[in-house]
């Protein structure tokens, strides 16, 4: 009897191999996406520490130029103080004032110093945050006076207006201030050992110490030292 001639089988592929070659490339394709989504991960923590290290950078860079160009009263002052009533000299030293908690200064404005004064203000919200405030530039004392008040009260957090002009900085638990005076590093609050005359004295170098809060980019305590432009070694 004549067989049946046999099937031949047709070209392609299974059920189970397409099965199989699909399942592999799921897998392939979700271990690029984790590759991927990885490496964006990265860049987006790098760049984020980036932008943290650098905006600390700019915050400390300003803190000098602040301090660069604070405004020495001349003695004696043709002006008054705010309020009225008290001593032109008096004015003399409120180029630098610190409260324990706020610190302002009077400086030349950084673009043209024809355009007047400007008072900024530094301090620690309740919040932790590390802030800068200034004033629009002031041609006038009693534009001064207004800014003056105005920086003490942003201080503690009862000039809600002038929040507008104010920048964060960067997270800390606390700060310091030591003032250089009489050859010695001091408490500027502290006066109980020094004359009138030198508590009264701008301070030749302010020593600042930061503790930035954990969790950004750079945490611990962070000091840094200015010192007057016109400095000299060995003055008192």
């Amino acid at each position: 009897m004549a067989r049946s001639p046999r099937r031949r089988r047709a070209p392609g592929f299974t059920l189970i191999e397409v099965l199989v070659a699909l399942a592999i490339m799921a897998l392939m394709a979700l271990l690029t996406w984790r590759g991927i989504d990885g490496m964006a991960r990265a860049q987006q923590i790098t760049r984020q520490h980036s932008d943290a290290v650098l905006a600390l950078q700019a915050g400390l860079a300003q803190w000098r130029a602040d301090l660069d160009a604070m405004r020495v009263w001349p003695e004696p002052a043709s002006t008054v103080s705010p309020g009225g009533g008290a001593p032109a000299a008096e004015l003399a030293w409120r180029s630098l004032t610190w409260d324990g908690r706020t610190l302002r200064i009077t400086r030349h404005d950084s673009v043209d110093l024809a355009a007047g004064l400007r008072v900024v203000a530094w301090t620690r919200t309740d919040d932790g945050q590390w802030m800068r405030w200034q004033s629009a530039p002031l041609r006038s004392a009693d534009a001064w006076a207004a800014a003056w008040a105005q920086a003490a009260l942003w201080g503690q957090g009862a000039a809600p207006g002038a929040q507008a002009q104010s920048v964060g900085i960067a997270t800390i638990g606390g700060w310091q201030l030591q003032y250089f005076r009489n050859n010695a590093w001091s408490n500027p609050l502290s006066s109980g050992a020094e004359s009138a005359a030198v508590a009264h004295r701008l301070p030749l170098a302010i020593r600042l110490t930061v503790e930035l809060a954990p969790g950004q980019a750079i945490s611990g305590a962070l000091t840094l030292d200015w010192l007057q432009p016109m400095f000299r070694p060995g003055a008192s």
